[in-house]
């Protein structure tokens, strides 16, 4: 059954019945989460459990060089950032270790971790199509590939080729559709495009409502924040490929540093983290969905209604992105 926990009480309860109190333990934390996101869950997590977490906070791009010039001699025991490309980077230049956790297996699907159980899944966001509510019927539209129909000619909008969240959804097709199906999708998304692509995902979502285009894609969370903003806009989600590969998910995601001084209380901490008591904090404060099935969303995000997603895992979005970027540069999409 699925739960939610709002209360204080009951999030240090939690805390108290699984983890003892150890004053002599600590965790380092390298996060490419902003502070605000992750603070109150290291004050939650210290204040009921005796274990202190020290954190730094920058860019998932200079963590990674970080981590991997400080070597055996770094201090940071968990490395925390966005993206599923990014945790398979960091696993793959080898500053992330293997976790035997049954907790961790336990908490977070399988699609959602990796198979080598390197990193994990922690919190869930939607990569999915937006649309003006005056302009377009739900009805018109259907999957990420049919945006590239004549009906759309002139009428989309993108965010640039170079973040990587485009990335890693353009990977994803490749897994599923082979490189040159993919490449033909993309080149008809070009080719649709109302105006040139946009450096963020609010810019998109302002684009439509100003009338420059009619639908869009971005991360589900931006549309809860320009929702929160701008109450009653014209604008609505819609979950595509309901009817065949599920829709685009990415996650938050950690994983143990290969040199960790404190590998135990940084087990304990993801475990934690994949929790009902951490998993609303974690993942409410940016509107995104929990990793752990039995947990509920937000109320604000549950209100955009369930989805089926893509259960293609997402190591896939990793070892697949150098050729997802190649092919977005052919095909015109920059």
């Amino acid at each position: 059954m699925n739960t939610r926990i709002f209360a204080p009480w009951a999030i240090l309860g939690l805390l108290a019945v699984s983890f003892p109190a150890s004053a002599a333990e600590e965790v380092v934390v390298y996060s490419a989460r902003n502070e605000q996101l992750i603070r109150p869950l290291f004050e939650a997590y210290t204040k009921e459990t005796g274990i202190k977490v020290r954190f730094i906070t920058d860019k998932e791009g200079p963590l990674l060089v970080r981590l991997k010039a400080e070597g055996p001699s770094t201090p940071a025991d968990l490395f925390i950032t966005v993206d599923a490309g990014n945790l398979w980077l960091a696993a793959k230049e080898g500053v992330l270790a293997k976790v035997d956790s049954p907790v961790l297996m336990q908490n977070i699907p399988v699609h959602l971790r990796d198979p080598g159980q390197r990193w994990f899944g922690l919190s869930v966001r939607a990569r999915t199509i937006v649309y003006h509510t005056g302009r377009v019927k739900p009805a018109e539209l259907s999957t990420y590939e049919a945006l590239g129909d004549p009906q759309w000619k002139g009428r989309l909008c993108l965010r640039t080729s170079k973040k990587n969240y485009n990335q890693s959804l353009v990977a994803m097709m490749i897994a599923r559709q082979g490189e040159a199906g993919t490449e033909a999708i993309v080149r008809r998304w070009v080719a649709n495009l109302a105006t040139d692509v946009f450096a963020s995902d609010n810019q998109v979502m302002e684009a439509i409502l100003a009338g420059q285009c009619d639908v869009g894609i971005v991360n589900s969370y931006y549309y809860g924040r320009l929702m929160k903003k701008k109450p009653g806009s014209a604008i609505a989600l819609y979950w595509p490929n309901q009817k065949t590969s599920g829709a685009h998910v990415n996650i938050s995601g950690a994983g143990i540093t290969t040199h960790a001084k404190h590998k135990a209380a940084a087990q304990k901490l993801l475990e934690w983290l994949s929790s009902p008591a951490a998993q609303n904090l974690f993942a409410d404060g940016n509107l995104e969905y929990p990793v752990n099935p039995k947990v509920q969303p937000a109320p604000i995000v549950a209100a955009w209604g369930r989805f089926h997603q893509d259960r293609t895992n997402l190591a896939e979005a990793g070892r697949l992105q150098v050729q997802a970027v190649k092919l977005m540069d052919r095909a015109g999409y920059r």
